[in-house]
């Protein structure tokens, strides 16, 4: 009997395999994974290997020979497994490495070696994309845990070479910053200082407490604030301390059992804690001073309990693969938020910069066949338009460059050293000259990153110009390309004579980057 056509069932298609590896202080860690059609995530395998990373560079500034040819065994090795499950193209696999290799002096050695030996491409990644992927990764906590729903929550992640830290209310993050406080620097410190076997612990606390007030600088204890606490550290005292603890959940662990942990893993040795837990020796050195950590900041936030997460930097960098960007609609939004503090901070037009703001998405919107730009650089377009006039905090003469000089110094959460760079050089451009390759800042770009600056800001200047009268009259325009011209169409307003001014001084950039002339037309009693 055939079959109807009706009953004949659309195939699904093959889950796609992928992995990360994240090069980091102590251990060099792989997780592979399959993203099936509705974008989620399955872990298939993960792996471990220990590396003297953090050793090398926070000694002496520098990775040595023998632990870079370390690193490629163990990258080989990886490479292979890779072949086994097919993930073989450069779209399936993202290699990132943190502190140890970002403050290394002979990184670029480090990453051409590494890319020779095994055709993997690294990225050491700055401490605002471990925040963006550290925030992707504890986000659905975020919305779906009651108890994260009210006050302050505290994300702490102790590593061996910095402390990250971001604070959310609402699922909005309200500070991020990274602190040179590791588990591993620590141990080196130590070392460096040969501090007494009697006075380890005491040594330890004082460094950690320098950091825990400048920590308490910026967030103020309260009974009402939950920490997540992330890390293979508190995870192991977690496993010991909440052993029927489910990993897809967040464990709640009281902070006076996790005191008494940490007490008697610092008084163990090396030796001791290997045997005892089946730790390897990298991790045994490691363990006490980051729990210690985890416990003084408890205490400075004056909390009794610790939620830990079993999330890590790969789950991140796995959930950023599966959405094929990291620069989702609620994480641009954060960014934009940090955006508006800062240009409050400076006491910015606010009501015009986010006019300028909503023209500027429009118009990169609508205007994509032309750009052929991804949305990474929606959200730099967005944040140059938002802070565009906040020079004029220090003077109007020349404060477009003033605007530049005061973005590319500030922290602007999520974004990167590079991305706050362009997002200053864009707001720089957005009056008087077009970008010169004398140009501070803009001499340091590459090919694509100048292109992209003279794209971003050729439309900033058009949306500068249609809200030259600072009315917030233009909401809703159209662009239209015809023949040799753009065309923008501005909905129900009655007369655009000031802006068709404003355009004719402000246009000539876009027309020599896109080679189209711009047009303004009012279009009277059409809806928006």
């Amino acid at each position: 009997m055939s079959q109807g056509l009706e009953d004949v069932q659309p195939r699904s298609a093959a889950p796609k395999p992928v992995a990360v590896i994240d090069i980091g202080t102590t251990s060099i860690r792989m997780a592979i994974a399959e993203i099936d059609e509705q974008r989620g995530v399955r872990v298939l395998e993960t792996l471990q290997q220990a590396v003297n990373l953090g050793k090398d560079s926070f000694t002496t500034g520098r990775i040595g020979k023998a632990t870079i040819e370390n690193c490629v065994q163990v990258l080989r090795s990886y490479r292979q497994m890779l072949t086994e499950y097919q993930i073989v193209s450069p779209d399936q696999i993202r290699v990132i490495a943190t502190s140890a290799v970002r403050e290394a002096v002979n990184r670029l050695a480090f990453v051409d070696r590494i890319y020779i030996a095994t055709g993997l491409q690294i990225e050491p990644i700055d401490e605002a994309e471990e925040a963006r992927i550290t925030y992707l990764s504890i986000f659905p906590y975020l919305r779906s845990e009651p108890s994260l729903q009210t006050g302050k929550t505290i994300v702490i992640e102790v590593g061996g070479g910095s402390t990250e830290m971001l604070v959310v209310h609402d699922r909005n993050v309200l500070y991020a910053n990274s602190y040179r406080l590791g588990s591993l620097r620590l141990r080196e410190t130590l070392e460096a200082y040969n501090a007494p076997e009697g006075k380890v612990r005491d040594f330890m606390e004082s460094q950690i407490e320098r950091a825990v007030d400048q920590i308490l600088d910026h967030v103020t204890p309260d009974e009402s604030n939950e920490m997540i606490a992330l890390g293979g550290d508190i995870r192991f005292a977690t496993y010991q301390l909440v052993p029927d603890w489910n990993p897809k959940t967040l464990a709640r662990v009281p902070l006076a059992a996790l005191e008494k942990f940490t007490d008697r893993i610092l008084a163990m040795s090396e030796d001791h804690l290997v045997r005892k837990y089946a730790l390897s020796y990298p991790d045994a050195d490691t363990v006490g001073p980051a729990l210690l950590t985890y416990v003084q900041l408890a205490r400075a936030f004056k909390l009794k309990n610790i939620l830990v997460t079993n999330t890590n930097l790969r789950d991140g960098l796995l959930k950023a693969m599966a959405t094929d960007s990291i620069w989702t609609e609620e994480f641009s939004n954060q960014i934009i938020r940090s955006a508006i503090d800062l240009g409050r901070k400076f006491h910015f037009d606010e009501k015009h910069a986010r006019q300028v703001a909503e023209t500027t998405r429009q118009l990169f919107d609508q205007l994509r066949p032309q750009h052929q730009m991804d949305h990474r650089f929606a959200v730099i377009l967005y944040i140059a338009a938002l802070l565009h006039e906040i020079g004029l905090y220090v003077g109007f003469a020349s404060h477009h460059k003033h605007t530049m000089y005061l973005i590319r110094n500030s922290e602007l959460f999520g974004l990167g050293r590079k991305e706050v760079l362009l997002a200053a050089i864009v707001a720089r451009y957005y009056r008087r000259a077009s970008p010169q390759p004398s140009h501070e800042g803009y001499a340091t770009l590459d090919r694509d990153e100048r292109v992209a600056v003279s794209k971003l800001a050729a439309m900033l200047r058009i949306a500068v110009a249609l809200n030259d009268s600072r009315s917030q009259r233009i909401n809703n325009i159209r662009c239209e390309i015809k023949g040799n011209r753009l065309v923008i169409s501005v909905l129900n307003v009655q007369d655009v004579s000031l802006e068709q001014l404003a355009l004719r001084q402000n246009a000539s950039l876009f027309e020599d980057v896109f080679g189209l002339q711009v047009q303004l037309r009012a279009l009277r009693g059409e809806a928006g």
